[in-house]
Order: structure tokens, then C-alpha cells, then sequence
């Protein structure tokens, strides 16, 4: 039995740890010496996951919990915070906050100083100490000594590498022969990274496939025979909530597909509906036919996975898209064009920015479909904003941020003086950023909230960020998307930033591109 201990002083190596293959290596030192029960609990750890979820317990009810003095000797097993964080899961009813305290409160009794640490990141989905998916693959492949590109095949078709790393580490080869890339079991999609520029992604690639990047719904559409189903990034099936993709895919001369796209809402005029709009349609099973007749759905495809019996996912993505161009009408395509001159690409990208779209995609045309990794052969390039905010409040960081204030929360000018929290970001910051800003946050610190170290509105901060979104999660009713910090603005008093006013002015020319 594998003491949980043992569990964190691997994650605190990890997060010490700057090369990636010592990382790893870390990660299958301890793997390869799990039993085969703690294995899945083992990779869910130290991937920041529980195997309940949040479970409706957040840092105030373990806070709550954790009243007492914490253990000085380690007694606790993986299993043993398994068992407590089920319990604390299966408790309802009205009296179900105090009854998951008390179990919270003895486990919390039995942990050490370090374990009350990784528990509470852990439970509140703040744990980041390096150990992403794609590191965790590399892990239990190394752990069950077999090649990367099966695991991380297997776990693509998986829910993750959570449920694949048992059936690696415990039958080896054998074992992930049940996870193949098969019609009506959807896989973790592609991810992209950012891009600065057009300019910035010919760099990386040379000669690249540039499409439009639209602001719809990613769907993944199966088809075996006439039977095809719909489903989303989180591979929900929507099958039932969009009948004209079902039939769409179902006229196409094809005994098999698997096909990623891009469902969404567009105007009569074809210019987009904003994101919100588009998701209406998802979710409903009733009055499909009126929700269809009112706001039909598009959709665009810009990979293909499988075709008629043949797995593509390692061929590089130029055969893809000759597979798919030879498979779907043009109707069913995303617009692309594949380019190496800069002019070109620009001109393409302003052409889809003109049609109201978010940008455009850049794709290496020699890269294979990494499915569930945010991988450097596919960037995205967008229109990005700045606005000149005023931190609020910060958290302390993790992994290479540990030690700093890092998570900073951001707010713009509100008519009557105060500010209006728009979001929160740790990206863009570098090292010495990240070393002056928590010298000058603790000096500005007025309390607590939770997590966050609540400080005196003086610094303001330029922000850069893609679009906004609207949200009932913020008082302003709007939210930053993919914000990172650019610099601080020592030239500027909070009462010079920007304003709620000039948020809501970008907002609306969103919403009138999109028009």
C-alpha cells in the first residue's frame, strides 16, 4: 500500500524539476511502483484530477475543515484519501455540508503539513505543479516500457491517459489493444496554440494550410453505415439537437467517417452569431424542428480521422485533407488555402476576419492529429485587444510560479469610481515580472478572500486578450477571453484605466462584426 506521502514528495520533485525528461522519469519511477488499484488514482493525483471531481468542496469548507493542528507523522495511503474524498462525495441533503466537513476534518487530521497542501490544490483544482497529460503519457509509457505513440494513441480513445494507465502498466501492449480509433467512440480533439502573426506561424512551417477559425461548436461527427452521431469537444453526443449535420454527413458516399469540424449559426447574410447564440442549439431535445427552423446550423469539417476502414491520425495532414476533399462536397469544407507566401496568407486572414470570423488556423501539412495535445503544428492567429486594467487581487502560483503572487485578478472603471472585475491571468508573465509584482502586491495587501490576496487598486497592468464574452460569472456581465499580461503601466494611475465604458464599446463591435 503506496503511502500518500510518497505521492507528494513526487509532485514537489516534479515541480522543482525544469527538464522535461527528468520530469517524466520522476513520474515513472513512482508509477511503475503502484499496485494496480492505486494506479488510476495515482495518475489522477498527479494530473491535478480526483476521481470524484469537485464534488461541491471548495476551499471554504476545507478550510472550515482543517480547524485542528496537522499530523507531525505521515499515516495516510492513496487509497485511504480516496476513500474519504468518495465519502464526502455520496453525503446529500440539507445537512450534507456539515456531515462532508466532519469527514474532511478527520482526513485533514491525518495529514501532514505538505499533504494539507497538495489536498487543498488538489480538491480545489489548483494544483499545477508540471505533470500535464502529454508528460503523463510520455510517464506510464516509459513506466510500462512501451513506445509513446501507442499509450498516447490508447489515450486518445480513452477519456485520458487516467483510464489507459492501468490497463499499460498492468498488461502492457496486451492490454491497450482494446482502445482502438473505431465509429461511435469519440476521441480528445487537436488543440491549437497561438500564434503571434501570420508572419509568426510562416516562420514555424514555411509552406502551411491556413483556414478560417470560426467561434461555433467543435463537433466530432462518426458515421458507420447510416448510423452517425454528433459529438462535442467533451464527447457528449448531441446527436438528437442537430438533425441537418446527421444529414448532411449521411448523403456523403462513405461507409465509415470520422470527421472534426466546426459547427455554427450563421446569418442569412453568412456572417457568424456570436458563440452564445450557437450554443443555443446544443442541449435541447425538444422542439428541435422549430429550434432548426429559427437558427439553422452550419457545419464546416478540417480533418479526417478515419475513412472507410482506414485510421489516418498518423498520416501527415496533407493526406488527411486529400482523404477528406475526396470524401465531402466542398459545401462541408472549412475555406482553406495552403500557402507560403506571407502576402497571400494575410490576405486570407483579413478576408476572414471581414466575414466576422475569430481569424484563421496555420497547419504544418507534415504533422500527424495529436488528439487531446495543444500541439505546435496547429496555431491560431486572432485579433487581439489590450486594455489597461487595475489588479484587484492575486494567488499565490504553483510549479514554476511557486512562491509568487501569480494569478492576478483585473478590473477595469466603473461609472461610479470603483472597478469591475473582468477575469483573471497568469500568462505572459516573465520571471522577474513575476519577483517584483509579489514584492509590490504584499505591500499594497489589504486581506483575504479565500485564496485571493486582496490589494489596494493601484497597479495598473496592460492586458492583451482575444475577445470578450458575456458572463454572469462577473458583476460587469462581461469576461476576458485568453487574457495574458503584456507590462505594467508605471506611467498610469488606477484612475486612468480604462473604463467599463470601453469594455463594452469592444463588446459591441464584436457583436457587430459578427453582424
Amino acid at each position: 500500500m503506496t503511502r500518500f506521502a510518497e505521492l507528494v514528495d513526487t509532485s514537489r520533485r516534479v515541480a522543482e524539476t525544469a527538464s522535461r525528461n527528468a520530469k517524466t522519469a520522476e513520474l515513472a519511477r513512482f508509477l511503475a511502483a503502484l499496485t494496480p488499484d492505486e494506479i488510476p488514482l495515482g495518475v489522477a493525483y498527479l494530473s491535478g484530477e480526483t476521481r470524484q471531481g469537485r464534488s461541491g468542496v471548495g476551499y471554504a469548507l476545507l478550510r472550515d475543515a482543517a480547524g485542528h493542528l496537522p499530523a507531525t507523522a505521515s499515516t495516510l495511503s492513496i487509497a485511504d484519501v480516496d476513500a474519504a474524498l468518495e465519502r464526502a462525495a455520496s453525503i446529500v441533503g440539507p445537512a450534507s455540508r456539515k456531515a462532508r466537513s466532519g469527514v474532511l476534518s478527520e482526513l485533514l487530521a491525518r495529514a501532514t503539513p505538505d499533504e494539507r497542501d497538495f489536498l487543498f490544490r488538489l480538491v480545489t483544482g489548483e494544483l499545477r505543479q508540471g505533470a500535464l497529460e502529454s508528460m503523463m503519457i510520455d510517464a506510464v509509457a516509459q513506466a510500462a516500457s512501451l513506445p509513446p505513440a501507442i499509450v498516447r494513441d490508447a489515450a486518445m480513445v480513452a477519456h485520458g491517459i487516467v483510464d489507459v494507465a492501468q490497463a499499460a502498466l498492468a498488461e502492457g501492449a496486451t492490454g491497450l489493444q482494446r482502445y482502438a480509433l473505431v465509429p461511435m467512440q469519440p476521441i480528445a480533439p487537436m488543440l491549437a496554440q497561438p500564434a503571434d502573426g501570420v508572419a509568426g506561424a510562416l516562420q514555424a512551417f514555411g509552406r502551411a494550410a491556413f483556414e478560417w477559425k470560426l467561434d461555433g461548436a467543435r463537433v466530432q461527427v462518426h458515421r458507420r453505415g447510416d448510423d452517425v452521431r454528433i459529438f462535442t469537444r467533451n464527447r457528449n453526443d448531441v446527436t438528437a439537437s442537430a438533425p441537418e449535420i446527421v444529414e448532411a454527413v449521411r448523403s456523403v458516399p462513405a461507409s465509415e467517417l470520422i470527421l472534426d469540424g466546426e459547427a455554427i449559426a450563421l446569418k442569412p447574410g453568412g456572417a457568424p452569431e456570436p458563440f452564445q447564440v450557437t450554443m443555443r442549439r446544443f442541449g435541447r431535445t425538444q422542439d428541435v424542428a422549430a429550434m432548426r427552423a429559427e437558427l439553422p446550423l452550419s457545419v464546416f469539417f478540417f480533418d479526417c480521422l478515419r475513412r472507410d476502414g482506414e485510421v489516418l491520425t498518423a498520416l501527415p495532414a496533407s493526406e488527411r485533407f486529400a482523404a477528406m476533399n475526396e470524401a465531402l462536397p466542398r459545401e462541408l469544407l472549412m475555406p482553406r488555402i495552403v500557402t507560403g507566401d506571407e502576402g497571400e496568407a494575410e490576405a486570407f486572414y483579413d478576408d476572414a476576419l471581414g466575414r466576422g470570423h475569430e481569424g484563421v488556423m496555420a497547419k504544418a501539412l507534415d504533422a500527424p492529429y495529436e488528439a487531446g495535445r495543444r500541439a505546435p503544428t496547429w496555431l491560431k492567429v486572432k485579433r487581439l485587444h489590450t486594455l489597461d486594467l487595475v489588479v484587484l487581487a492575486a494567488e499565490w502560483g504553483h510549479g514554476r510560479r511557486q512562491g509568487y503572487l501569480s494569478n492576478l485578478h483585473l478590473g477595469a472603471r466603473d461609472e461610479a469610481g470603483g472597478f469591475v472585475m473582468l477575469g483573471k491571468t497568469f500568462k505572459g508573465m516573465t520571471d522577474e515580472m513575476l519577483a517584483w509584482q509579489t514584492q509590490a502586491l504584499q505591500a499594497l495587501a489589504t486581506g483575504r478572500d479565500g485564496i485571493a490576496l486582496l490589494v489596494r487598486p493601484e497597479l495598473v497592468v496592460e492586458v492583451a486578450f482575444n475577445d470578450l464574452q458575456a458572463s454572469p460569472r462577473y458583476p460587469g456581465g462581461l469576461a476576458l477571453r485568453f487574457a495574458r499580461v503584456k507590462r505594467y503601466r508605471p506611467d498610469k494611475r488606477a484612475d486612468e484605466a480604462d473604463a467599463m465604458e470601453t469594455v463594452r464599446a469592444i463588446y459591441e463591435g464584436q457583436l457587430a462584426r459578427a453582424g
